[in-house]
């Protein structure tokens, strides 16, 4: 790695490394008076053999990677550890054994080097991705964050001041696509696998209901992926096989549209009680392309600015970990070494 930057930092958010292991992405990035200068993510292939994430293969593997990725990261960057003025990591929500092995490894870092530490929420980060592109939305703004965990609408009035709009009851809608997508006997990750099938189906081929919970703003998906459970359960089981290859594109197409129409609902209704004007999608689901268009579409139709990340930026990353980090440090939020992960936790 280098010597020192000849440059004199001395805030504590000049120079931030961020850290993300709340799942299965290792991830590190390093941001310099906020602007991007570095971001490594390394994807756990291992899970694919058994249809989902293992908790204890994850947290294993974040223990042979987080230093080499870390490394990395700051070789990316032109910069020592010593350059560092502040670390961020996500302490929760996530996988228990995986955001350990970050928070521990985050805190002995900030110790060693007698510097700041910060905790992240995960979906903080969600939130704050949008400001890593060079046109963020001014406050305040409307944001839905939809992933594999989370499917959640917050209203972020100003910086670090958000207000949850709705959230799921059940299932998020990232985890009804794995659902499904293994109902129908595709590859996991289950979500593009399924959104590429249904590029290619008719979307209106099965009637699926279309969940709304009275006057409430938050979701449930867990009766969509029930539904599309009970109609292959009623095809005639002589058939089957035949019709469930012969209309698995259709299938596919009609579930996504339905996940379509119930994000994009609660979403509308919220702008209309709000008066904002400002759209983001955020999380691993807002690289669905049917989804981005279709909210392209109702955006322009009203005159309202939508703004998304780029796909490296919705999936887990630690760019937007160190985005959330800088928000923090700059009003003046630290985080103690006792910062302990947390499973749950609410936004």
């Amino acid at each position: 790695m280098s010597a020192r930057s000849q440059v004199p930092f001395s805030a504590p958010e000049r120079v931030i490394l961020g850290i993300e292991t709340s799942c299965d992405e290792t991830a590190a990035a390093v941001l310099v008076e906020g602007q991007l200068r570095a971001h490594v993510v390394s994807s756990q292939l291992d899970h694919r053999a058994y249809g989902g994430v293992v908790p204890e293969l994850a947290s294993r593997a974040h223990e042979r990677r987080i230093v080499p990725v870390v490394q990395n990261a700051l070789e990316q960057a032109g910069l020592a550890p010593v350059d560092l003025t502040a670390i961020a990591v996500t302490y929760g929500p996530g996988l228990i054994g995986s955001l350990m092995v970050g928070v521990n490894f985050a805190k002995g870092m900030a110790s060693a080097l007698g510097i700041p530490l910060v905790g992240v929420h995960h979906l903080e980060g969600h939130i704050y991705a949008i400001f890593l592109e060079p046109d963020p939305p001014p406050f305040p703004f409307l944001c839905l964050t939809v992933s594999g965990g989370h499917t959640v609408l917050v209203r972020v009035e100003a910086p670090l001041r958000h207000r949850v709009l709705g959230q799921t009851r059940d299932d998020a809608a990232g985890e009804a696509f794995d659902k499904v997508a293994k109902l129908l006997g595709l590859e996991y990750p289950g979500g593009p696998a399924l959104e590429r099938l249904a590029a290619r189906g008719d979307r209106g081929f099965v009637p699926l209901p279309r969940p709304r919970l009275g006057g409430s703003l938050d979701y449930s998906f867990s009766g969509l992926k029930t539904s599309v459970l009970y109609y292959l359960k009623r095809l005639p089981e002589e058939e089957r096989m035949r019709l469930l290859e012969a209309h698995r594109a259709d299938i596919a197409a009609s579930f996504q549209e339905a996940v379509i129409a119930a994000l994009l609902d609660p979403l509308l209704r919220a702008a209309e009680q709000t008066g904002d004007r400002h759209i983001v999608l955020s999380g691993g689901v807002a690289a669905n392309q049917a989804l981005r268009r279709r909210l392209e579409a109702v955006c322009a139709e009203r005159g309202w600015s939508l703004h998304v990340p780029r796909p490296s930026f919705c999936t887990d990353n630690a760019a937007m970990i160190a985005m959330a980090g800088y928000f923090r440090l700059r009003a003046g939020h630290r985080s103690p070494l006792s910062l302990a992960p947390q499973a749950t936790v609410s936004l």
